[in-house]
C-alpha cells in the first residue's frame, strides 16, 4: 500500500491550498484517513480526521479554516486549507488505517511521504 500526497506549495497569508492524498495497492477497505503536520523543530501533530462514514474531527488550531473530505471510490483524502497563517507552515502528512487484501481481518496504519506547505507573511 502506498499513499501519495500532493498539493503543497508556497502561498501568502490568507490564501488557500488543497492537499490530496491517494492510496493505492492491494486495498480491501480504508477506515479512518488523517492529516498530520510537522513544523521545523516541532513534533508531528494531528490536523484532521475523517472516518469511513464521513465523520470529521479537527485540531483546535485549524477548526473553521480547514476542511477534510474523502472520495472513498478513489481511496483519496483531501484537505482544503483556507485563511492560511504563517504558523501553518509545515510538512503535511497523510495517514490511513487500511485493511489489505492480504490481511482482511486486521488493519494497519500507512503513511504518505509528506508535502511541504509554506505560508509567507
Amino acid at each position: 500500500v502506498q499513499l501519495q500526497a500532493s498539493g503543497g506549495g508556497l502561498v501568502q497569508a490568507g490564501g488557500s491550498l488543497r492537499l490530496s492524498c491517494a492510496a493505492s495497492g492491494s486495498i480491501f477497505s480504508i477506515n479512518a484517513m488523517n492529516w498530520y503536520r510537522q513544523a521545523p523543530g516541532k513534533q508531528r501533530e494531528f490536523v484532521a480526521h475523517v472516518t469511513s462514514g464521513g465523520s470529521t474531527n479537527y485540531a483546535d488550531s485549524v477548526k473553521g479554516r480547514f476542511t477534510i473530505s474523502r472520495d472513498s471510490a478513489k481511496n483519496t483524502v483531501y484537505l482544503q486549507m483556507n485563511s492560511l497563517k504563517p504558523e501553518d507552515t509545515a510538512v503535511y502528512y497523510c495517514a490511513a488505517d487500511v485493511i489489505t487484501l492480504a490481511t482482511p481481518l486486521e488493519s494497519m496504519d500507512y503513511w504518505g511521504q509528506g508535502t511541504q506547505v509554506t505560508v509567507s507573511s
